[in-house]
């Protein structure tokens, strides 16, 4: 019987020498004279003295810029703190700097497509032909270029070029339904969008031509289409005025070591993320060149411990922040492998062999994928070899103690389980992995490097062995430069630091025990989080605006032990009107056209009342909390209702169901 906190692996001392975390406390021993007793010195230290640490980060990974910078941290209060002030310099240059000539830059995998490499010099050569291309077309530095693609090679190429001359990235998968595409792209006005014409998952065709009309309908300023073939859907282009992807790549390629690549600023726009749209539409998050740049190298290196060479996979689409990650540990030295399809087709095991055919040293996915592997009896360690396997990151959603131990017991007793937790608002991990520690059943390891991650509470002071809010107290070089569109500032403020001024809180549930080890517990707002995908629940509601039978509706989601997930859908039906299976269809089917299947509840449920405040906001949160087992009492604060009663029936339903089951 596991549980939380047995011992399940300890670094070998083999692996401790050769790990990068021990490269860098070697080098701040031997270059800044610091030494520190353990990682928890190590780590007040980064969180402490911000501009020692992250001076020796840029000083570490030798970062090349055209111009100096005059202070590590000019102004430094949240929101609004000044990094690297005067620096210039480009994240795509440090990919391409790598040399790497005969080896593969990227692998590729899909339902459709075995496994294939793409050497360096083709890619390289890509995407700077391709920048070059872009450059020619009037795409300039600010400008947005936008793609509706899959997790393919051209993904990745066309993210690169776009960075390369300072334009700004923004992507969404092709799962995406129109409006949930318009509701992110639409707030940028791109200038170019990359897109195919349909994607296949689990053996089926998607076409999504439908989609794409309304896409390009709805976006004001596009100015140029760009075709991507792919083997299920080749072309021609439905757009007769759109470009072709090997019409742009044709003629001499364009060399790395001739290209220029544009110099921005530290907080130049590098890519835009989007949030759930919890409230309103998504947040439109933008990065910056030099912090994304230092984060991911940090992150890269001492919390996944990604060595030059390795193989590095984790499985994401190109709508969440995992592929940004992914993507940038070209930065590493290491070639990512793209996945597109269902990490379940044909076989259930699919992934497992493609990490022992591409070799990889670094396997990621979330608890969901494993509790589907113990439900199809799948044992990797058995089936494969996976000698090549150093590294293990499950992440997404909580993490109990049973999938921790589960890759011990099935995939290999010498591996590192680097649990990690983060988001997409700083595109990075907030806790997670660390090479030189041992690894505990359910717990990530600790605090990252250079995080002021505490748990706060109520009062908002620190705890530790008890459960806060995951707040971060200190700047970070990759939080948001801003949002798009929110010139004053206000959102940004208004989503972070309404609650605790000058305070960083996330908006998960967290607790660190006396030693070090985080425990994420699932979101403290209304944001659904559905395999490692984080919905907002405004998403739903528009979708569901279209269904006139609907006059109110709630929806929440449940993370259960073992990475399980349940989310319902509470309707209030119109007019005395009974939900019936015709309904229920059209309700899901209106939601997986609008958005994706991933926002399709597991079950939908007639209530009389949707609980709301007294200003009429929907009460998701205490909802949650009372299906979860806090009495409703405890939960909520009846005499700030507008409907103080319809509490009841969740309330009822929670100690009467059996859809759910809350013990694993």
């Amino acid at each position: 019987m596991i549980r939380e906190g047995d011992l399940l692996w300890r670094p070998s001392a083999e692996w401790l020498a050769r790990s990068n975390l021990t490269a860098f406390t070697d080098w701040l021993k031997a270059e800044r004279g610091l030494a520190f007793s353990d990682y928890e010195a190590l780590w007040q230290w980064s969180v402490t003295d911000l501009d020692g640490f992250w001076q020796a980060i840029w000083d570490f990974f030798r970062i090349e810029s055209s111009a100096p910078h005059r202070a590590v941290l000019g102004r430094r209060t949240m929101p609004g703190a000044e990094w690297f002030v005067g620096a210039r310099l480009n994240y795509a240059q440090h990919v391409l700097r790598q040399e790497k000539p005969g080896a593969d830059a990227v692998m590729f995998l899909s339902e459709t497509t075995p496994l294939t490499g793409m050497k360096w010099e083709t890619f390289a050569g890509q995407v700077c032909t391709l920048a070059t291309r872009l450059r020619a077309l009037g795409v300039a530095p600010g400008d947005r270029v936008a793609a509706y693609l899959p997790n393919i090679p051209q993904a990745l190429i066309a993210m690169l070029a776009t960075t390369s001359i300072g334009a700004v990235w923004a992507s969404c998968s092709p799962d995406f339904g129109a409006q949930g595409v318009l509701d992110r792209l639409s707030q940028l006005a791109p200038k170019v969008l990359f897109f195919v014409d349909g994607y296949t998952y689990g053996g089926k065709r998607f076409d999504r031509g439908e989609e794409l009309a309304r896409i390009v309908g709805g976006l004001t300023g596009l100015e140029r289409l760009v075709h991507v073939p792919t083997q299920e859907f080749p072309g021609p282009p439905r757009f007769a005025d759109a470009l072709s992807w090997e019409a742009l790549l044709e003629g001499p390629p364009v060399a790395a070591e001739d290209f220029v690549f544009e110099q921005v600023a530290f907080d130049h726009p590098l890519w835009v993320l989007f949030s759930s749209g919890t409230t309103g539409l998504p947040k439109a998050i933008v990065h910056g060149h030099g912090g994304i740049l230092l984060e991911q190298l940090k992150l890269l290196h001492f919390h996944m411990d990604v060595q030059p060479g390795d193989r590095t996979f984790f499985f994401t689409t190109t709508g969440w922040m995992m592929w940004n990650v992914v993507a940038s540990s070209l930065l590493a030295g290491a070639c990512p492998v793209l996945y597109d399809g269902n990490p379940a087709h044909p076989q259930p095991d699919v992934l497992w062999k493609m990490a022992q055919d591409c070799r990889a040293g670094f396997f990621g996915a979330s608890p969901s994928y494993v509790d589907l592997m113990r439900k199809a009896g799948v044992i990797p360690g058995e089936r494969y070899d996976l000698s090549n396997l150093r590294a293990i990151m499950p992440a997404g959603s909580p993490v109990s103690p049973e999938c921790t131990a589960w890759f011990y017991e099935n995939v290999k007793r010498d591996l590192w389980v680097a649990t990690g937790s983060g988001g997409t608002d700083c595109c990075t991990g907030l806790v997670g992995g660390v090479p030189t520690l041992p690894v505990y059943a359910g717990e990530i390891q600790a605090r990252s490097l250079g995080v002021a991650a505490y748990a706060f509470d109520d009062r908002g002071e620190a705890v530790v062995d008890e459960v806060g809010e995951l707040v971060i107290t200190q700047p970070m070089p990759s939080m948001p430069v801003r949002f798009w569109n929110d010139e004053s500032g206000e959102r940004y403020r208004e989503s972070y630091f309404d609650t605790f001024p000058g305070v960083w809180r996330h908006g998960d549930f967290f607790r660190v025990n006396r030693r070090g080890g985080c425990f994420v517990l699932g979101r403290s707002d209304a944001t659904l989080n559905r395999h490692g995908v984080r919905i907002g629940t405004a998403e739903v509601y528009r979708a569901l605006a279209t269904v006139r039978e609907i006059e109110d509706a709630l929806i929440v989601n449940l993370d259960l032990p073992g990475g399980r997930f349940f989310m319902p859908l509470f309707v209030k039906l119109a007019n005395g009107r009974q939900l019936d299976e015709g309904l229920e269809e059209r309700v899901r089917d209106t939601l997986r056209r609008a958005y994706t299947a991933r926002h399709v509840p597991e079950k939908i449920i007639q209530v009389a009342e949707i609980p709301a405040t007294l200003t009429g906001k929907k009460m998701e949160v205490p909802v949650r909390r009372i299906l979860m087992g806090v009495p409703a009492d405890r939960a909520a604060n009846r005499n700030a209702m507008a409907n103080p009663r319809a509490l009841d029936f969740f309330e009822e339903y929670a100690r009467t169901q059996t859809d759910y089951a809350l013990d694993g």
